[in-house]
């Protein structure tokens, strides 16, 4: 089940509301607000359908092997848990754009309301490290949060 082990992975998404408005209220002008809160309250309103099932937790950029372009494994199986699976939804906006996320989701088959909630923990993960002392860790916060405005789905 989820918890501190697994850094909440897994867990209903309003684990994570006072972050996401404490960052929203600390980045100010720096985002669109109303569009930022439109999306996570979206995510927050979509229910989870069905029992808690089998996640990874921690589907990141590092944790997938390449090989001639295509997934040849996933790695890092330290925060898998039984919860809500849209904790791994978020490669989605954090390495998928255009025709590849449209490629991903129907594949993945999930529906609407996992895949909103999916963007909720893309937007959560995006808004708290925008303004991370690591360059390179603000900057994919920045390019995750793009991906994330940029998508037209938003469903409830």
């Amino acid at each position: 089940m989820p918890g501190r082990h697994s850094a909440w992975r897994g867990a209903p998404l309003s684990t994570y509301d006072e972050d996401t408005r404490r960052a929203v209220d600390r980045l100010g002008d720096q985002i669109p607000v109303d569009t930022v809160t439109a999306i996570w309250s979206a995510a927050l309103d979509a229910t989870v359908a069905g029992p808690p099932v089998w996640f990874h937790g921690d589907v990141a950029v590092g944790n997938l092997l390449i090989r001639e372009g295509r997934l040849a494994a996933v790695i890092d199986f330290g925060c898998s848990g039984v919860g809500d699976p849209a904790c791994d939804v978020v490669i989605a906006w954090t390495l998928l754009r255009g025709r590849s996320r449209a490629a991903f989701r129907e594949a993945l088959a999930v529906d609407a309301a996992t895949w909103a909630r999916g963007r909720g923990w893309a937007l959560w993960k995006a808004l708290i490290t925008l303004d991370d002392p690591d360059p390179a860790k603000a900057a994919d916060a920045r390019r995750t949060l793009g991906r994330v405005l940029a998508d037209p789905t938003v469903s409830r």
